[in-house]
């Protein structure tokens, strides 16, 4: 009887956009500190870039406000050097001391907003509709923005490693998101309700990476649209943001000098930018046309001033800090820094393409910063802080520490003073006991330092003459059976003797042992 065999289904090769993605990971896999670097890289030039802009885009307001020419540029200026402060000191910080003080930043966080609902402590109400800030002498300190980055730590904190097997009230999930919603309450109580939905997005990201179930997802979706229909029926500024909104959708404004008169502005300026642009510093929107020019309207002077390129090259690093930013959570040592570096990451970039698709008109104006680019005061503190952290997680990943243990800390932190990243034991990881000093004491911090050799050979030594076997001859060291590779059930005895090395005694049957 002959038995035939099916012809085998010949595979497709993969296509050369696929033969070049595969390669391009390979290649990034092979620079262990390659997404330290990026991140870095990233955020200096999108700070920059902000830091050119608000000075350009703020030089007619801030002479109509009764200061020089160069007033808000400086004041930005100081918030970033501040900034860039917070994130050299978090990459000194090591990750596991910024998780052990979660519960108290959520703390600060929540007080924070409590302080600026009393009369007297916060202020804003008056100049933009929300009383979102506190004022410690020159700084307007904003509370919301720092719960946002409050909640991410201690989201990652509090659902890292949760085993979820209920969802019920006793669930983590459940007990997490309670907390929010609590924050969401009093940022609403400000009045700021786009701060409000930005704070939203940020603890939906820390529930999505944490592995809350696609039933939940759908219906925040659904509680959101319905939240948004309940503003455009109940009326007022907010209401007459989405008018304008569904007005611009459809190519037509009917208010350009009321409602409608920032957006027509901004759509404006774009159009006079064109693809080149007008010149760096030639904007006419900035003279007074355009309001919040500096501030959430910035991309609409990039791009008049710079053009299509420029808007672009903006969106481009955008994508690459997400892209860069998504890959360190995914080469976390831990579960908690993975969830938060996935977190802040989403935030941020969230954040910036809100504000772009309301300045084009895709979305909605919600009255959102663009992050590291917009002027603003404590903002630009907390987005950097926010950037320290995760590149803080970037330079934790296990290959950039061997490598960093190898080869040496990049001139970066050389020059600012970064210590090593540490191999720090995690509760994902069991300790490792001390080794003792003395007699073999320095391989044994070697191998803790940089592992077990893969290709090492079992050490030989020497049997006494007591031992049954000639004295000097080498043997093989005596293991446990689960020592050997595939669990093999050779008996431990050495071979030179029948049992245990005793002369003359019977050799015994070998019989199959399970370990």
């Amino acid at each position: 009887m002959s038995t035939t065999t099916a012809p085998a289904t010949p595979t497709e090769p993969p296509s050369r956009i696929a033969r070049g993605i595969r390669a391009l990971n390979r290649a990034m896999d092979e620079q262990p500190g390659l997404d330290y670097l990026m991140l870095r890289i990233t955020v200096f030039l999108l700070t920059g870039i902000g830091l050119v802009m608000v000075m350009s885009s703020s030089m007619t307001w801030s002479i109509i406000e009764g200061a020089t020419v160069w007033s808000t540029a400086l004041r930005q200026g100081s918030m970033v050097v501040a900034g860039l402060i917070m994130f050299w000191l978090c990459l000194k910080i090591p990750p596991q001391v910024v998780r052990r003080g979660a519960w108290w930043i959520l703390g600060i966080a929540v007080v924070l907003l409590i302080a600026v609902l009393i009369p007297g402590v916060g202020t804003g109400r008056e100049e933009v509709g929300s009383q979102s800030w506190i004022v410690l002498g020159p700084l307007r300190l904003q509370p919301s923005e720092f719960a946002k980055v409050a909640i991410a730590i201690f989201g990652s904190h509090f659902l890292a490693n949760r085993r979820v097997e209920s969802s019920g009230l006793r669930s983590p999930y459940t007990v997490f998101a309670a907390i929010p919603t609590a924050l969401i309450l009093l940022i609403m109580a400000e009045g700021d309700l786009g701060m409000a939905v930005s704070f939203a997005i940020v603890v939906l990201f820390v529930l999505i990476f944490a592995g809350i179930s696609h039933r939940w997802i759908v219906a925040a979706f659904v509680f959101g649209f319905l939240g948004m229909a309940v503003v455009l029926l109940v009326g007022g500024f907010r209401s007459h943001r989405f008018h304008v909104y569904f007005d611009a959708l459809f190519g037509r404004f009917e208010d350009t000098r009321g409602t409608a008169f920032q957006s027509y502005q901004g759509f404006l300026s774009l159009a006079d930018g064109s693809v080149t642009g007008v010149g760096l510093g030639q904007s006419r929107a900035k003279w007074f046309y355009l309001p919040e020019a500096r501030n959430d309207f910035i991309f609409a002077i990039i791009g008049e001033e710079l053009g299509l390129w420029g808007g672009i090259v903006v969106i481009l690093l955008f994508g690459i800090l997400g892209f860069f930013g998504f890959r360190t959570a995914l080469r976390a040592r831990d579960n908690y820094q993975s969830l938060l570096a996935a977190t802040l990451t989403a935030g941020i970039v969230s954040q910036a393409f809100i504000n772009i698709g309301y300045v084009v008109g895709v979305l909605p104006v919600t009255g959102i910063q663009l992050p590291m680019i917009s002027a603003g005061g404590t903002s630009a503190i907390i987005t950097l802080t926010s950037m320290g952290l995760l590149a803080n997680v970037a330079r934790h990943e296990p290959e950039a520490v061997s490598a960093v243990k190898s080869y040496g800390r990049p001139m970066f932190d050389r020059l600012l003073m970064i210590a090593e990243p540490e191999a720090e034991e995690t509760s994902e990881q069991p300790r490792r006991p001390r080794t003792m000093r003395g007699v073999g004491g320095t391989e044994e911090r070697r191998q803790e330092r940089f592992g077990a050799p893969v290709t090492g050979r079992p050490r030989r030594h020497h049997e006494g003459p007591a031992s049954g076997v000639h004295a000097g001859a080498p043997v093989r060291s005596q293991r446990h059976p689960r020592d050997y590779d595939g669990g093999s059930t050779r008996d431990p005895r050495p071979r030179g003797s029948a049992s245990g090395g005793r002369p003359g005694a019977s050799r015994q049957p070998r019989t199959r042992r399970n370990y």
